[in-house]
Formats: C-alpha cells, structure tokens, sequence
C-alpha cells in the first residue's frame, strides 16, 4: 500500500501527464485503476481533489507584483509544516528563476492543502513541478525542475 496523497500525484505524473497517454475520460474508472494500484480510496480522492484545487488556484493568480529582492516570511503555521529545507528549497527555486512569487505561492498553498505535518523536500519538489506544468509561460522553468526531480545527482544551477 502507497504512504499518502504525493504518491498517487506521483503516480498520475508519472503515467499519465507526459501526455502520451491520457488518463480514463471517466472519473470512476480513474479512481478504480488507482485503487488497483494500490492507493486507497481516501487518498485517491483526496488526491483528484488536490489536482482540482490547483486548477481552480491558476485561474486565479493575478496578484499585484512583488518588489524586486523582496524576501517571504513564513507564518507560524508555515514554518511549522515546511521545514528549514523545505524553505530552503523554495528561495533556492526562486533565486534561481525556477519559481517566480506566484509560483512560489501556489506551491506553498498547494503543500499546506495536504494532511501531512511536515513535508519532505522531496514532496515538495514534486509539489513545485505540478504548479509549474499548469502554469502557461513557465516551460523552461518547468523542465529545470523536472530534471532536478529525476536527477539524482543535483546539477549546479547558474
């Protein structure tokens, strides 16, 4: 049996989002393939939920612009589920252009919307590529990220 809701975001990622193969056009068959897998049912619809959620946050990501080299401050509640490498990773993204501040922002949304307690910077890298794929404009950005998800071997970003 799979842990929790990345695996099965995992899962849909990894079968069905490179666009070869588009996922059951029918939702119950969707979730019953993902219940096959061996995902239960809590988390597949929390997981369809979560995807969801996200497509209904990108139609509204027209924020006022951020002042160049300004710095997030987490709340509470924030640094308590993203830990210090979890931010770490974040303003390492968006130093380097992977993330730009409503990116950053939808990620961050995005990994509190789980029931986990703390986040692994490997799910939240995960959590980074799929706001990133929905976001029109941001590709090149998108395959960085995607490669630093596969690569073991982190690569020096310049």
């Amino acid at each position: 049996m799979f842990e929790d809701v990345v695996d099965v975001l995992i899962y849909l990622y990894e079968n069905y989002m490179d666009g070869e193969t588009p996922p059951p056009s029918d939702p119950d068959e969707l979730k019953d393939e993902l219940t096959q897998a061996g995902f239960s049912h809590g988390e597949v619809d929390k997981a369809l939920n979560w995807l969801d959620e996200l497509a209904e946050r990108l139609g509204d990501t027209d924020q006022a612009p951020h002042a160049p080299h300004a710095i997030r401050v987490y709340t509470d509640q924030e640094q308590r589920r993203l830990d210090i490498a979890a931010r770490g990773l974040l303003l390492f993204l968006e130093q380097n252009g992977i993330l730009d501040p409503v990116s950053r922002e939808l990620a961050i949304e995005r990994a509190l919307a789980l029931d986990s307690d703390a986040l692994s910077v490997e799910d939240l890298k995960w959590i980074v590529l799929l706001v990133l794929m929905n976001r029109p404009g941001r590709e090149d950005a998108f395959t960085q990220m995607e490669d630093m998800v596969y690569n073991t071997t982190p690569d020096l970003l310049h």
